[in-house]
């Protein structure tokens, strides 16, 4: 047995979880934040048996897209306390995944 953590932009996210449900799948969703730009993400959990790992991770792919936005800079995004003058334009999106072993599972 396996649990995929994935890290997906809020964005993408409901699209992401309706996909694993209507495949049957079970999800827990967890609201989060990411470090660089403080942004809102979605940490979904799935618990699945090994031979459907791949299957989870097509969905996800379909679903969640990196894509280009351009940002305002500040304090906290530039170095050494110095801010450039110009926004900076950043990949979003996409999503980052872990998959987990998982040593014992119950439903209690």
């Amino acid at each position: 047995m396996k649990m995929i953590l994935a890290i997906i932009n809020q964005d993408d996210a409901n699209m992401v979880v309706n996909g694993l449900m209507k495949e049957g799948y079970s999800v827990t969703k967890l609201s989060t934040t990411g470090g660089f730009l403080r942004a809102g993400n979605t940490t979904i959990l799935v618990g699945v048996d090994d031979e459907k790992v791949q299957k989870v991770m097509n969905i996800i792919h379909k679903h969640s897209h990196s894509r280009r936005q351009v940002v305002p800079t500040g304090n906290d995004i530039g170095t050494a306390g110095m801010s450039p003058s110009m926004p900076m334009e950043v990949t979003i999106g996409g999503a980052t995944v872990f998959v987990l072993n998982v040593d014992q599972f119950q439903r209690l």
